[in-house]
């Protein structure tokens, strides 16, 4: 009847991140922290258990002096995130 949801996708920051993520290419940490309008440690904090889990990419870089972080979701995130929603049907009929 009701299918298990991914802990690590009921988190709204985390939903978030994927979401936008599935939107674009890739996306810049500040791109990320001014649509979601999460604090840069908690950010960061979560696109690390993102990345931990393998369902997105982390490239850190430097542009000039600035560090530059670019998140980009992985097959498995998609494939996550699918699973997800389709589970998360099941609470809605």
């Amino acid at each position: 009847m009701f299918k298990d949801l991914d802990p690590l996708l009921h988190s709204q920051l985390r939903l978030a991140l994927m979401s936008l993520l599935l939107g674009v290419e890739e996306a810049d940490f500040v791109f990320l922290k001014e649509q979601t309008g999460a604090t840069s440690g908690n950010l960061s904090v979560q696109i690390d258990k993102l990345s931990e889990a393998g369902y997105i990419k982390v490239k850190k870089t430097f542009l000039g002096k600035m560090p530059r972080t670019v998140c980009k979701i992985t097959a498995k995130g998609v494939n996550a995130f699918d699973t997800y929603v389709k589970n998360l049907k099941t609470y809605i009929k």
